[in-house]
Parts: structure tokens; C-alpha cells; sequence
């Protein structure tokens, strides 16, 4: 079984995720090499300026007539201010391009991401909740775009300038760039240990902002349900609950930083009054110059910069990366259904269903939900399942697109197993509606058209009538062309029912499942619906799933079935006269 994605501890960098972090910069190689040409750049001008300023100082020390070196000076001021125009236009591209290729980068993982999540299996999202999965594909990408963007410069800046640094101060005055480098070690021991702490807390904060983003959505989703309950003030305590969990995530993760920060700031401070007060000592001891400690100091101005970058850096690989890994967990799953080797598209099929002693549990060790189970259902045939509820009756229907696995047996579709034929080709030659309904936010036409994007309008309005959908539909406002909301709030539920059935009949496939397909209609609907399946009944293979026994009465086979498998099949007529469990259940209901 795959590893949760939400269970993550810490971060984890491999080899295979650190090479799948790196190979989104290759469509942007040119881009980046020209992001990298622009921080050279702009560290280069930043070392140089330090150095005219040298110059110009040594000039006026060296000379009893200031006045005769002003042209000298006038030349280095416009060549200080040439420097100034450069760097500005190279930390221009930067700023600019440098974010557009990280922006694009980020949006090239999203819509990866977006892609492999469509693959997924219903076993994984029976598993995963959508705000976890939506503080991944925005939020968490958010910040490995920013990463993206700001690691290769910040790295390049920081290394050219701190070497570049290193070396001049060398060159100026040995004991004192010693005294300056000492510094550095336990300056770096104390950031890497903060910045790990900062690391742990960083991931913290991702799951706990991920639980409030799950709160916020499950909540206002189902918010007709909490002002229908008066549950307002349970909600708002779920969602301080989550939320207090978030802040003491933030808590943690700010005094981390708070420690790493206070530190990187006091350094260079630290570095200034050393070489002040050092410098000062050496000026006096006749070893090293005016010009020199003058700069010195500007030196350690510079060197402050590739330190904030280093710290910067720092934090964006602890949000970024751990965002990276939370996302990786997700590409790291695999599909637990996948199309087999040598898997073939099939066209239009027949449409006969066969299953061969078929056994299926949720989970590997979990109970079974059907065993030893097989049927034959032949092309055209209009097969009702009834039964108590937990029978397995959903689950047998769910096999056959293949949306779970057979754990034992298999099943045919026109003698081929399914397992077969390519996912896509098995579920264009399937059409299903759902107990659970669900439509997308957008129009009528729009949520209809989903069955079959290029169908013409007389082909939508034909199956909206088929349906007993085109009448209420014409009443909307604006007709087909109405909105009907988030998840089709604007919509009765019957009026919703209907549209995911002629979204099914649109589709047209060979095979029509409906898993209690009419439960939400009243019962002139109903009748018209059952008039319209009858209608498709005729040339399709159709699977009826129904509580209420009204619905199959005209079915070709009733199956009834239990937990010990099919007790009974026939007609409705036959399965009356045989006064069995399917006449028990039908005298129970005709009694209500």
C-alpha cells in the first residue's frame, strides 16, 4: 500500500528528488544562464566599487595639491557611475526575468502535479483529504517558485561576492582578513543549527496550515448543513482548534528564526567593530594605511550582503524544499490502478459483462465485500441489483470501470478482461450516475456537455429531454446558459439528479450504470426517468442500482444481492411468485 503523503516526519532530500528539483530549470537553460551572466554582474560592480573608492582615497592621501587630482577623481566617479547604471540594469533582469522563470517553473510542476493527481486511484482520495491536497498544489508550490527563482542568484551572488571579498581584504592586510574569517565557523555552525530547527518547524507549518485550509473547506462546503444544525459555534471551536495548532507551529518556527536572524544581523555588526577597532590598532602601528582601513570598512558593507543572501537562501530552502518533498510524496504515489503492459483501446463494444468468481476488499486485510462472485450479463440486457444496504451492490458496480481492482477472479467486458484494455478506452464505453450527485460549477450546458465535450446543442437538449430535464431547464433564467452555482447549489435535488443522468445518456456508451439513480426525484420524475431508461434499455447494456423496488420492476433480470452473494434472480414477476427475500423486501416496501 502507498505510503501516505500526509504522514510525512521531516523532509527528506534523495538523489532522485534533488535531480526531479533541478530538471525543471532545463526548458529555461538559456534564461537561467542569463540570470546567472546578470549576478556575476552585479556582484562584480559590487567588488569594484570598494576598490575606485580605494583609488580616489589613495590619491588625495598621496598628494600635497588635492585640486590637481580631480580629474582623476571626475574619471573614477563616472566610471563609479557606470558601474551603478550596470548593476541597476542587471538587478533589473534579475527582479524581472529571474521571477518569470520561476513562476513558470512553479506552474510547469503545478500542472504536472494536477495531471499525475487525475491518475490517481478512488482508493487514494478514500485516504486524503482535498485541503491537504489543495495546500499542496498552491501553497506549497508558491514557495518551491520562489526557490526556483531566488536560489541559483542568491548562491552566485553570495559566493562571488563573499570570495571576491575574502580575497581583497587578503590583499590589503593578512592578520586583519584572518581576524575577520575566524568569525566565520562558529557563525556558520550556529546557523546550520538553527536553520535545521527552522527546517522541522517549517514542515509543521505546512500540515498545520494545510488542516486549517481543510477545516475552512469542509466547513463552508457544507455550510447549509452547520446553520441547519445551529452548529456555528461547534464549527468555530473545530476551527480554533485547528487553527491554535497553526499558530503554535508558527510559535516554534518564528523563534527559531528569531534566534537565526538575531544572529545574522549582530555578525556583520560584530565584523565592523572588529575591524574599527583592529584596524584602528594597525593604522597606529604604521602596518596598514588610511585608504586601506577605509577599505576595509566598505569590504565588510559588501560582505554583509552575500551573508543576508546565504540567510535568505536558507530560509527559501527550508520552505521551498520542504514544500518540494510534501509535493514529491504525492508524485511518489503511485496509481494503484494502471493500464497493463500490452493494454489495448477497444472501440464501441457490445457491451457483455462477465464476472468470473470475483472477490474484492477495500483493503488488503480488510473484510470481504463480495466473494466468489459470477455472473453473466448479456448485451442489451436491463439488470436490476437490490438488496439490503452494505450488500456490495455499489462496490460490484464500481469494478467495472475499474475505479477499484478485483481483489480474486476477474471480470469481461465482450470476453476480454478489463484488466486488458486501456482505462480510457474501458470508461468511454461505460456511462455511470452516481448516488453521490456532483456537478461543476459553470453553466448547464457547460455540466452537460462533460459528458461528450463536442455534442452538438440538439444533441445536449435530446438527452436533457430524455431525462425529463429540458422542462425545468428552459424555466431557468437564462435557460441552458444559467449558472448553477458551486456543486449545483442554485438546483433542487431532484433537478441535479436529472442533469447527471442526461450527462450520462449524452455520453452515449454501450453500457449505462445507474447506482440509485432516481433516489432524489419525486415520483412523476421518476416515472419519466424510468420511461427514458426503458427507452436506452433497449440498446444498451444497463445496471440498475435501487432501494426503491418501483424502479426495476421492469428489468429483463432482477439479482438480489447479500453478503453471501446473488440468493436470487429472475424477473419481477418470477421472484413475487417465489416468495423469497426479494418479495419480502417488496411487500416491506409496498407496506410503508
Amino acid at each position: 500500500m502507498s505510503e501516505d503523503p500526509t504522514e510525512s516526519a521531516t523532509p527528506r532530500l534523495t538523489r532522485a528528488r534533488l535531480v526531479k528539483l533541478l530538471s525543471y530549470y532545463r526548458p529555461y537553460l538559456p534564461l537561467l544562464l542569463l540570470d546567472l551572466a546578470c549576478a556575476v554582474l552585479v556582484s562584480v560592480t559590487a567588488l569594484l566599487l570598494p576598490l575606485c573608492a580605494n583609488y580616489v582615497t589613495r590619491l588625495l592621501v598621496a598628494t600635497d595639491d588635492p585640486s590637481a587630482t580631480l580629474p582623476a577623481i571626475y574619471a573614477v566617479g563616472g566610471l563609479m557611475l557606470a558601474l551603478l547604471v550596470m548593476q541597476a540594469l542587471a538587478t533589473l533582469f534579475v527582479d524581472y526575468q529571474g521571477h518569470m522563470m520561476g513562476a513558470k517553473m512553479e506552474a510547469a510542476l503545478r500542472r504536472e502535479l494536477f495531471a499525475h493527481c487525475q491518475k490517481l486511484s478512488f482508493g487514494f482520495y478514500d485516504r486524503q483529504r482535498v485541503g491537504q491536497l489543495m495546500s499542496r498544489i498552491t501553497h506549497d508550490l508558491f514557495e518551491v517558485g520562489e526557490l526556483y527563482h531566488h536560489g541559483p542568484e542568491d548562491l552566485a551572488i553570495a559566493i562571488l561576492k563573499f570570495a571576491g571579498v575574502t580575497a581583497i581584504l587578503f590583499v590589503l592586510d593578512v592578520p586583519l582578513a584572518l581576524m575577520i574569517l575566524a568569525i566565520i565557523p562558529p557563525a556558520s555552525f550556529f546557523a546550520l543549527h538553527f536553520n535545521n530547527r527552522v527546517n522541522v518547524a517549517m514542515l509543521q507549518v505546512k500540515e498545520r496550515v494545510a488542516g486549517v485550509s481543510e477545516r475552512v473547506e469542509d466547513s463552508l462546503a457544507g455550510i447549509r448543513v452547520v446553520q441547519s444544525f445551529a452548529n456555528e459555534a461547534l464549527e468555530n471551536q473545530r476551527f480554533d482548534m485547528a487553527n491554535r495548532r497553526f499558530l503554535e507551529g508558527r510559535r516554534i518556527g518564528y523563534r527559531s528564526e528569531a534566534y537565526l536572524w538575531a544572529g545574522t544581523t549582530v555578525l556583520p555588526q560584530l565584523v565592523t567593530v572588529l575591524v574599527i577597532v583592529a584596524g584602528a590598532v594597525r593604522v597606529a602601528q604604521g602596518a596598514l594605511g588610511i585608504a586601506e582601513l577605509m577599505t576595509f570598512l566598505l569590504c565588510v558593507a559588501v560582505l554583509v550582503d552575500p551573508v543576508n543572501r546565504l540567510a535568505n537562501l536558507a530560509r527559501l530552502w527550508q520552505s521551498g524544499f520542504t514544500g518540494f518533498v510534501r509535493v514529491m510524496e504525492i508524485f511518489e504515489t503511485q496509481p494503484e490502478i494502471e493500464d497493463r503492459p500490452g493494454a489495448l483501446s477497444i472501440g464501441q463494444a457490445r457491451g457483455a459483462l462477465t464476472f468470473e468468481n470475483v472477490g474484492f476488499r477495500y483493503e488488503e486485510e480488510g473484510p470481504h465485500v463480495l466473494r466468489n462472485l459470477s455472473l453473466a450479463i448479456r448485451p442489451g440486457e436491463f439488470v436490476a441489483l437490490v438488496g439490503a444496504s452494505g450488500a456490495g451492490k455499489s462496490s460490484l458496480c464500481s469494478l467495472i470501470p475499474r475505479f477499484y481492482e478485483v481483489t480474486e477472479g476477474c471480470i469481461r467486458l465482450d470476453g476480454s478482461d478489463i484488466r486488458d484494455i486501456r482505462l480510457d478506452s474501458l470508461r468511454r464505453n461505460i456511462g455511470i450516475v452516481q448516488q453521490d450527485v456532483y456537478l461543476f460549477a459553470g453553466t448547464v450546458m457547460e455540466n452537460l456537455r462533460y459528458g461528450r465535450p463536442n455534442a452538438t446543442d440538439a444533441e445536449v437538449e435530446a438527452a436533457a429531454r430524455a431525462a425529463n430535464a429540458h422542462d425545468f431547464i428552459v424555466a431557468l433564467p437564462a435557460g441552458y446558459a444559467s449558472d448553477i452555482g458551486q456543486r449545483g447549489v442554485k438546483l433542487s435535488g431532484g433537478q441535479k439528479q436529472r442533469l447527471t443522468i442526461a450527462r450520462a445518456i449524452l455520453k452515449d456508451a454501450p453500457v449505462l450504470i445507474f447506482d440509485e439513480a432516481t433516489s432524489a426525484l419525486d415520483n412523476e420524475s421518476e416515472r419519466a426517468v424510468q420511461q427514458a431508461l426503458m427507452a436506452l434499455a433497449r440498446t444498451r447494456t444497463t445496471l440498475v442500482i435501487a432501494h426503491r423496488l418501483s424502479t426495476v420492476r421492469r428489468a429483463d433480470r432482477i439479482l438480489v444481492l447479500t453478503e453471501a452473494g446473488i440468493v436470487e434472480e429472475g424477473s419481477h414477476d418470477e421472484l413475487i411468485a417465489a416468495d423469497g427475500t426479494y418479495a419480502r423486501l417488496y411487500r416491506a416496501q409496498a407496506s410503508l
